[in-house]
């Protein structure tokens, strides 16, 4: 009986796991050592929610050689195009207190809650937020300081405010303390 299962199950599993490589190729990637979520979700167009939620992931922790999900099957993508075209607001917009950092500062380690390395991205743009008001990896627009992604949180960031990263200590200063609105896109 064993021999008899043993090729069967071969040649069942050849069947149908070389059917799928084409379309699991575009709609997952594999972990690679050193990859953050941030990382993994900017080379893929999404953001890190997305990637958190598709993959059912309750921690920012990921391991080598694990397989995420980075594309919406083609089931659960139509539902979305019709959202888009039934709504013209794709964003919330609230109104915060900014202050701005540098990842420039003694102990500073420059890597982000969401795993985005700062110091090797100094062009980032950037911010700290509560994320129990706005999610890390969600994009956003910021009022006087451009479009950027929820990369980080901080333990003075707490409701509805927000730090900017500029990668000079100078131009943190010149930021100062201001009121700005936030545009949260969905």
């Amino acid at each position: 009986m064993k021999k008899i299962l043993l090729p069967l199950f071969t040649a069942f599993f050849l069947v149908f796991s070389f059917s799928g490589v084409s379309s699991a190729a575009t709609t997952t990637y594999k972990v690679k050592s050193g990859d953050t979520l941030w990382g993994i979700a900017n080379k893929h167009n999404i953001t890190v929610n997305q990637l958190k939620s598709w993959n059912n992931l309750k921690k920012d922790k990921i391991h080598p050689k694990q397989v995420l999900k980075v594309k919406k099957t083609s089931t659960s993508a139509k539902p979305k195009a019709k959202a888009k075209t039934s709504s013209s607001k794709q964003y919330k917009t609230i109104t915060v207190k900014a202050t701005a950092y540098t990842a420039n500062c003694k102990g500073c380690s420059g890597i982000t809650a969401s795993g985005l390395n700062l110091k090797k991205n100094p062009n980032a743009k950037a911010i700290s937020v509560d994320p129990k008001v706005i999610p890390l990896g969600t994009k956003v627009h910021v009022e006087g300081y451009g479009d950027a992604i929820a990369a980080d949180k901080g333990g003075a960031i707490k409701g509805n405010k927000i730090d900017v990263f500029y990668s000079s200590h100078s131009k943190a200063i010149n930021w100062g303390r201001k009121t700005v609105k936030v545009k949260i896109y969905k």
